[in-house]
């Protein structure tokens, strides 16, 4: 058995049935119909996304965007920004992002409303690639809808060839399943939009046959992020 075969999927209408009804009120299609209404998007309407917050509030626990970056299905870069803060920061997370004030202070950080309309527009209509999309949905304040994501970080066949059923960390992911280093100093967004991409594309053709016969291939995100998703 190839390594990244799910190992429990004959199961799968109950499970994407679960799916539509926590995620997807507007998609109650029938599971026959699933294969017409979702084909296998074509390379061009894929994107990857990564985003680095920093910590605001009383000791820094919750997420503010700091910087984003996006890529196209090449890998190449189409998006990449620091985001002047809303907020006053209180832990710049600078050993894991290295993120400093300056970065955060200098005219080069775009404002968080025009980094949203523009990331609002570049990804509507298109399929998100990413390891913990809900996370980056949350600190842009954008709902996509939840059949156009790819989380590899919910992904099944992934969890099963690590033998996990807990949110399996990035770096840990491309170092068990493509024997490549991620994530080794401080975060990089391109560098993790790219890993995620690459991820994605190594199983892609199992993942999308999954999608196109109705059996959903992902495990839900966190109930708590149901809003991100539309």
């Amino acid at each position: 058995m190839d390594r990244f075969t799910p190992t429990f999927w004959d199961n799968s209408a109950p499970l994407l049935n679960h799916l539509i009804v926590l995620f997807l009120p507007s998609f109650l299609t029938p599971l026959s119909s699933m294969a017409a209404k979702y084909p296998t998007p074509p390379p061009d309407q894929f994107l990857a996304i990564s985003c680095t917050n920093v910590g605001v509030g009383p000791g820094g626990t919750t997420s503010m965007l700091a910087r984003v970056s996006i890529v196209d299905y090449w890998g190449k870069t189409l998006l990449d920004t620091y985001v002047a803060p809303t907020m006053q920061v209180t832990d710049y997370r600078t050993q894991v992002t290295g993120i400093e004030e300056k970065h955060l202070s200098s005219s080069k950080a775009a404002p968080f409303s025009t980094v949203q309309n523009l990331i609002s527009k570049l990804i509507k209509g298109k399929v998100i690639v990413g390891h913990s999309i809900w996370n980056d949905l949350s600190v842009l304040g954008i709902p996509h809808n939840a059949v156009a994501t790819r989380d590899v970080a919910l992904y099944v066949p992934f969890r099963n060839a690590l033998r996990s059923q807990q949110v399996i960390g990035l770096q840990t992911l491309c170092w068990h399943l493509m024997c490549r280093r991620c994530q080794d100093g401080q975060q990089n967004p391109i560098e993790n939009a790219r890993a995620a991409l690459d991820l994605y594309r190594s199983n892609s053709k199992e993942w999308e046959a999954s999608v196109s016969k109705g059996n959903w291939p992902c495990t839900l995100p966190p109930s708590t992020f149901s809003r991100c998703y539309l």
